[in-house]
């Protein structure tokens, strides 16, 4: 199972994430999460102890690294570099693991902009094709409002995109926005998720305004937020109503969001 996670920053794209991280976990499934958010707090999210946390590094800014791979100069600025960097040696030994789930940073490209093709990019791009076509593990992608990670050489490997909003509709524009992005890239199953809702009219909100995408569930606000943050802990082992309300939407993912799913 194959997902991204994206959405406006703020929505609680990182929450969901981790939410269904832990899910898939206690199932027993090996779960690659990968945060590829340029400012990273999936593994804090995940309950992963400050030790390991600082043994993690975005594989974006290994510059030695990125020049290996990639045979590009310091300066690759005009220069020659290899497209196809190796890379599948990278998730395993760069990453951290903590309760099942193996936790891999990608950081932000800082040059060139989103369409750079640079060799940061190029090293990125094809350590997500790698983790997407050719790993066994549930992957979750938890990526900033764009795609710009993926493409279309690895878009027909992501088993959904999940679009995460809160009920505001400037949240649900960049939804809007996604969509027309993932429908570039050739994704079309693109699903959507409410979250912080506090009122039944915050859930009635999504239901008229997703902009023609599958409602497949809704997470309410969580009492338990601060709670999970100052202890380390998992908001999955502290919110068993967020926990059954998770589980849910993974069945639906699953499924494809069809209209027996939706009704169960």
């Amino acid at each position: 199972m194959k997902i991204a996670v994206v959405g406006k920053g703020g929505v609680g794209k990182t929450t969901l994430t981790s939410l269904l991280a832990c899910h898939y976990a206690t199932q027993g499934r090996p779960v690659l999460a990968i945060d590829a958010d340029p400012s990273p707090c999936l593994g804090p999210a995940l309950g992963f102890p400050a030790e390991k946390l600082l043994e993690l590094s975005p594989i974006a800014e290994m510059q030695e690294l990125i020049g290996e791979r990639t045979g590009a100069a310091p300066d690759a600025a005009g220069n020659f570099f290899k497209l196809n960097p190796r890379v599948a040696d990278l998730p395993d030994r760069f990453s951290q693991v903590h309760e099942g789930i193996r936790l891999l940073l990608l950081g932000a490209v800082q040059q060139g902009g989103a369409g750079c093709i640079c060799p940061a990019s190029t090293m990125l791009k094809q350590l997500v094709r790698h983790v997407l076509l050719a790993r066994d593990e549930v992957v979750l992608l938890d990526l900033y409002a764009g795609v710009e990670h993926l493409g279309r050489g690895t878009a027909e490997a992501v088993d959904a995109m999940v679009a995460v909003a809160e009920p505001t509709h400037r949240s649900l524009r960049t939804v809007a926005q996604i969509k027309v992005l993932a429908a570039d890239i050739g994704i079309t199953n693109l699903m959507l998720v409410g979250n912080k809702a506090t009122t039944e009219s915050d859930r009635r909100f999504f239901e008229d305004n997703a902009p023609d995408l599958p409602l497949i569930g809704c997470l309410d606000a969580s009492a338990q937020a601060v709670s999970a943050d100052r202890s380390g802990r998992t908001l999955y082992s502290l919110d068993a109503a967020l926990a059954a309300a998770v589980a849910a939407i993974a069945r639906r993912i699953e499924d494809g969001a069809t209209p027996a799913a939706m009704a169960a």
